[in-house]
This record gives structure tokens, sequence and C-alpha cells, in this order.
């Protein structure tokens, strides 16, 4: 981390993080942002859902929810970048405060309820861009909508052409009853709906699901047959988590979506897990508590084909993308792995019974 980075981070984090996070969106839109450009080796090159990707870590959806900064986000060396969630209709969000830093735990509360601007103006905003690098678009439900379900289907068909890949995001912990739809029944219902309305586009997508890691073993067996069953590209794990044992911020008890440092270890071992259940029938990506190239290896060998960072970057700064790529090949090579693939669960039967 460069002395102006460090200074920049000192700043940032004495205002209100919404603020900060304001902030830093305008300054990557002036151009002050890095420019690592792409990262890649023989080693890193990782094919993912059909993609293929200069290496595996991407930025997860929330950081750019309204595809303002995409561009400078690509060239701060990620693999690709997800923007979102969208939703059908612009909407404000969960009254503020509604994003605390937990600087003591390296960790975020987030409970803002899937504030954007719409699909409309985000389609139009990345209509607009370079079709360079791989960029998705996180898929949301408007929190007064009659069909909820419905919504995904609809957010596709609108702003699909313009992206790479698309993930349903139905693990959000800060829209009331989103998590319902991970059930056997609505979730089947609602794929049903998203891949037919991909079926319609010109260019239909690779489509991603994301859930959370607040689940029972039973609903991880159900989440990977039907993803499965309905021709899902690959399964995001995982989304913020409920839980918050062992944290010692004053901060612990807000409500909303936990990520972070504290996360990792869950959500590594629910990864575990769906990579030993799916026995080879779906891809993962590995989200929740990656802060080093040492985490991002072991997401790697617990099952994950590809990664995505965010909260990290609240307490690392963008200067962290490179350390975790390029550490990350280091590792791959001191190993002796000719590519990430052949990395992808040599742990897992250990993450999955508890053992690491």
């Amino acid at each position: 981390m460069s002395s102006v980075e460090r200074l920049g981070l000192k700043f940032l984090h004495r205002l209100d993080p919404e603020l900060s996070h304001g902030i830093a969106l305008r300054a990557l839109a002036a151009g002050l942002g890095p420019r690592t450009g792409q990262l890649t080796s023989p080693r890193l090159a990782t094919r993912l859902a059909g993609l293929n990707l200069p290496n595996p870590l991407g930025l997860a959806a929330g950081m750019d929810k309204n595809a303002i900064v995409v561009d400078p986000l690509l060239r701060a060396g990620f693999g690709f970048v997800e923007v979102g969630a969208a939703t059908p209709l612009p909407q404000p969000g969960n009254p503020r405060p509604r994003l605390f830093r937990l600087t003591e735990d390296r960790a975020v509360i987030n409970r803002f309820g899937f504030n954007n601007d719409g699909m409309e103006a985000i389609a139009e905003r990345l209509a607009k861009r370079p079709r360079t690098g791989i960029v998705g678009l996180n898929l949301g439900a408007n929190k007064t909508s009659a069909d909820r379900a419905a919504d995904f289907a609809r957010v596709l068909a609108h702003a699909g052409p313009f992206v790479d890949f698309a993930t349903v995001n139905v693990s959000s912990p800060n829209t009331e009853r989103l998590r319902d739809l991970q059930g056997r029944a609505a979730l089947m219902s609602l794929l049903s709906g998203v891949m037919e309305a991909n079926a319609a586009l010109s260019r239909p997508l690779p489509i991603l699901l994301k859930i959370a890691p607040d689940l029972a073993a039973a609903d991880l067996l159900d989440i990977v047959d039907v993803a499965c069953e309905n021709g899902i590209a690959a399964i995001i794990a995982t989304n913020t988590t409920l839980d918050r044992d062992g944290l010692t911020s004053p901060q612990r008890g807000e409500t909303g979506g936990l990520s972070g440092t504290p996360l990792f270890r869950r959500a590594t071992r629910i990864l575990a897990q769906l990579y030993r259940i799916a026995d080879g029938r779906i891809a993962f990506v590995g989200v929740g508590g990656i802060g080093s190239a040492e985490d991002a290896y072991a997401k790697i060998r617990a099952g994950a084909s590809a990664l995505q960072i965010y909260s990290a970057l609240v307490y690392e700064g963008l200067s962290l993308v490179p350390r975790i790529i390029e550490g990350l090949d280091a590792l791959l090579a001191r190993d002796g792995f000719a590519t990430v693939a052949d990395a992808v669960g040599v742990d897992a039967s250990d993450w999955a019974e508890g053992n690491l």
C-alpha cells in the first residue's frame, strides 16, 4: 500500500461509511484510481461458466451498484467485475445509517436494501461503455413488488444484452422475505422464469446463483439440485451472514448482513460442502472474508473456480487486488499447480468436515 493510499483510507475512515463510499466512487470516475491493467499468467488464466477470465479474482456486487465506474475497476486488475444489484424500478433502499465499519473485526455490516437507480438507468450506462473486460449484473427484486420472482427475469430481459453474465441474488438479508426464495419450490419457479427470459435473449448468458451462508445441510442439497436442473452455470458462495458470533466491535449489534474477515471460515466451509455435494456438476465462486492471497488460495483449494472480494477493500484499498493476484500466482507455483483449475477442491473434504 502506498503512502498516498494509506492517507486516503485514513481520511475516508474519519467520515460516515456511506459518504466515504460515494467519495471513493467519484474519485474513480474522475480517473484517480489505479491503472494496474490486466493481470494474468498461464497459471492464473481461468475459465468459469464458459467465460475466459485473465485471473480468477473478481469484484463482488455492491461496490458499483449503478455501473458508474466499471472500467476504472477493471483497470485495477480484477479478472471480472459484477455490478448491481439492479431492480426493475429505482428504489432508495432502507433509511440511513445503513452501512457500518466494524474496524476491530475487519468487517462491515450493511442493510442497504437494494438501493439502486433501476434497470433502465443501469442498462443505459452499460450499453454506452466499450465491451471490454468481463462484466456481470446482479439481479434483484423491488421491495414493494407483487411478484419478486418475476422481477429477476424483467431485469435480465432489459439489461442482459449489455453484460457477460448475470447473477440471481436471492440471498440478501436486507429485503424482507427475499431469502425465502432459496427454498426448493420457490427457487425452482424463480429460476425457471429467469432461464426462460435468458433463452429469449439474442445472446443467452451464463446465469449464476448467489446464496446465503446461513443454510442447513438439506438446503444445500436442494440448492445444488435445483441449480443443476435449471442449467445454472455457477453458484456464488456466499453472501453476507446474520451471525454475530465472536465480534468485538461496538457496532456488532447493528442489523443487516455481516461481511469481511469473520465470515471467512463459515463461507469457506459452506463452499466446500457444496463442492462435495455437486461432485463436478457445477462450478463455484468463492466469496466471504478474502483479505489476502492466502485466503484466496484457501477458497480455491476448498472448491472455488473463481473468487470475489469487496469488504477487504474498505481496509486495504484497491492495491489489495494486485497483491492477491500476484500472491496467488506465487502460491500456485510453489505447490506445483500449472493452473488454478488444478488446485480447485484439493482441500474440500477437510474444509467440509471442519478439519481446517
